[in-house]
């Protein structure tokens, strides 16, 4: 079965183009899949029969995982299956009739526009170190990236003088992102003040980089933001998607329209924007049943 998970990943990576991230998680779903099967003596994929699916499912809720992560690994599962039938390696897909443990969904999590800017103030020195970090918390809230897009952004994919940058998101789809005015300032600062010092002539192309001189990693930029939050006396647990989600619902709330959003955002699917306006929706729901008298 190795042999086959090996095919499916190198399908995934040469002709859907899927990202290291993405390919890595599909990876990690399987394997434990695979490793279920092989602790049930099923080596061979014409063995998978709706039943072995079912009860792997039961297995992974056995072991504590959340409705929405066995419905992650179902996901993997039917894409995996597909592949096989698609291969002629079989002839039916076990997971055809299998449903989708139901979850709940699940708001974003999102920061008041208060807490945005103490967190975006909180580098305060003049530190080559505090210049990129001021810069890149303000590019992550001025455009929704990912964090893989952020640390991957190339000097090449600023187009300052225009006002945008160059994003390359899942699958390498490319999209064009507007700045603002705080971001582009920040920017500059960073690249008159704090890059220079960091690269020490080494001629790197990334735009944001660590004390090396190499370019930052996502685990790197995670413990940036979780020391800048602390700094900035934000107590809530934050991530760099955080941000994301606080640059989505915060554009709604101001007025912007769910299609420009989900092109910024560059969701494939607006179904996945849509998940922005429960959160707008919900925070006026709370907002009324503080403030009004028969709230």
């Amino acid at each position: 079965m190795d042999h086959y998970l090996d095919h499916y990943l190198n399908y995934l990576a040469v002709e859907r183009g899927l990202a290291r991230n993405t390919l890595d998680a599909y990876g990690r779903d399987l394997a434990r899949y695979l490793d279920y099967l092989e602790k049930n003596q099923i080596a061979t994929p014409d063995r998978i029969t709706p039943a072995v699916v079912l009860r792997f499912l039961s297995h992974l809720k056995e072991a504590g995982l959340s409705a929405r992560s066995r419905a992650r690994n179902l996901a993997a599962l039917k894409t995996f299956h597909k592949f096989l039938v698609r291969e002629k390696i079989v002839s039916d897909n076990p997971t055809d009739q299998v449903v989708s443990p139901k979850s709940l969904t699940s708001l974003p999590h999102t920061l008041s526009p208060f807490d945005v800017e103490s967190l975006l103030a909180s580098p305060q020195g003049e530190t080559a170190l505090d210049w990129r970090d001021r810069a890149m918390l303000e590019i992550l809230y001025a455009t929704g990236l990912r964090v893989s897009e952020l640390v991957s952004l190339k000097l090449s994919d600023l187009q300052m003088d225009v006002g945008y940058l160059t994003a390359f998101g899942k699958r390498s789809k490319q999209r064009i992102v507007p700045l603002g005015e705080a971001a582009i300032s920040s920017l500059r600062e960073y690249l008159q003040h704090g890059r220079a010092r960091l690269d020490k002539q080494r001629g790197s192309q990334y735009l944001f980089l660590n004390r090396s001189g190499e370019g930052l990693t996502r685990q790197g930029f995670w413990k940036i933001i979780k020391r800048r939050a602390l700094a900035a006396g934000i107590r809530q647990n934050i991530t760099p998607h955080t941000m994301r989600h606080s640059f989505a619902t915060h554009l709604l709330e101001n007025g912007a329209d769910l299609r420009s959003v989900q092109a910024m955002l560059g969701h494939a699917d607006i179904s996945t924007t849509q998940i922005y306006t429960h959160v707008t929706r919900e925070r006026l729901r709370k907002l009324h049943a503080q403030h009004h008298p028969r709230g």
